[in-house]
């Protein structure tokens, strides 16, 4: 399978660069797969395409202020680092900038609160420091970080929190889980009291998300790994929404990916946690989720390619252009598609 088919054109003025004054009312693409029919709602009307009985799955990470700025100790040289996830106690892998300073065993600061020892040297910028500290390391970060937005997006964040999900609980993502940008905490209530279950999983969105596949062959792209948790909770009524023939219903493709990495091959869903590097393109057949609230993804990325299989690629590519011919806002500030 060819990385180009899954190209398509996208006019710069669609890539949304700010968000929308109110997360629920940006738009929403909804497509049947059954009878291959389009709706093009406002995001707070997903509510009207969810039954009783049925599971919204949402990823409760939280970002990290995690783009940092700092300069080398003995030359002075600027540097900007990305953390990715912690390794270890207070050993984090990092995306360097440029990375040809960070050499192993070279000193960097950050202000005069954080300072960093580069351990370990890897491919494509990656790197293994040792951060330095006093004081409380999230208190740091909301002091000297920035929030990590994607490269596309060129105008200044005025609300740090725009780039966090309502529900965003556990520090550790170096991107925000953009799906579920739309939900406002009213409407998760009025979902809630329709019938329909709410319940979290977490997956620390990591390098992968910033990784273009650059490889000719699909199947030969190599997916970093992320950190997964699902609890014994979640499990138990996922898997009895499904024995009372509910939907799973996954906001977003890191939803996804974990409930699909923790399902065994006879669809019980099962706790765990960990790491996992799952890579879902088309001919991938999903063992538990049944339909996905998804963003507009990047073109021949991973994230495309995971929604494909959801109908099928080339079902997929026709939304997309679709969205384009009706001016949909794209990537993370953008709208919304429900493929159900």
């Amino acid at each position: 399978m060819k990385t180009e088919i899954f190209d398509y054109h996208l006019p710069d003025e669609l890539i949304a660069q700010t968000p929308i004054l109110k997360r629920d009312e940006s738009r929403l693409l909804i497509y049947n797969k059954q009878d291959k029919t389009i709706q093009h709602k406002s995001f707070k009307n997903i509510i009207e395409y969810l039954n009783k009985g049925d599971a919204l799955v949402i990823n409760d990470t939280k970002v990290l202020p995690a783009r940092l700025f700092g300069k080398r100790d003995d030359t002075g040289g600027k540097v900007e680092i990305l953390l990715l996830k912690r390794i270890q106690g207070n050993v984090w892998e990092i995306l360097a900038k440029p990375a040809k300073r960070m050499r192993k065993g070279r000193q960097f600061s950050f202000g005069n609160r954080l300072s960093m020892n580069v351990v370990e040297e890897y491919e494509e910028g990656i790197r293994h420091v040792e951060l330095k500290y006093d004081g409380i390391f999230e208190e740091i970060l909301d002091e000297i970080g920035t929030m990590p937005l994607p490269p596309y997006i060129h105008e200044k964040l005025d609300e740090q929190s725009r780039y966090q999900t309502v529900y965003a609980h556990i520090n550790g993502s170096a991107a925000a889980p953009t799906a579920g940008l739309h939900f406002t905490d009213a409407l998760l209530d009025q979902i809630k009291e329709k019938g329909i279950i709410v319940t979290n999983v977490l997956l620390h969105v990591g390098l992968g998300t910033f990784r273009p596949v650059n490889v000719e062959d699909v199947s030969t792209h190599k997916m970093h790994s992320e950190y997964y948790e699902v609890t014994k909770e979640t499990a138990l009524q996922l898997n009895d929404v499904r024995r009372q023939g509910g939907r799973i219903i996954c906001v977003g493709t890191t939803s996804v990916r974990t409930l699909e990495t923790v399902t065994d091959d006879e669809g019980i869903i099962c706790e765990g946690q960990g790491e996992t590097d799952i890579f879902i393109y088309p001919g991938y057949e999903f063992k538990v989720v049944d339909a996905l609230i998804t963003n507009f993804h990047l073109p021949k990325s991973t994230l495309l390619m995971l929604v494909s299989p959801f109908s099928s690629r080339e079902e997929t590519m026709e939304l997309y252009k679709k969205a384009v011919e009706e001016r949909y806002r794209f990537f993370s500030f953008g709208d919304a598609m429900f493929i159900q």
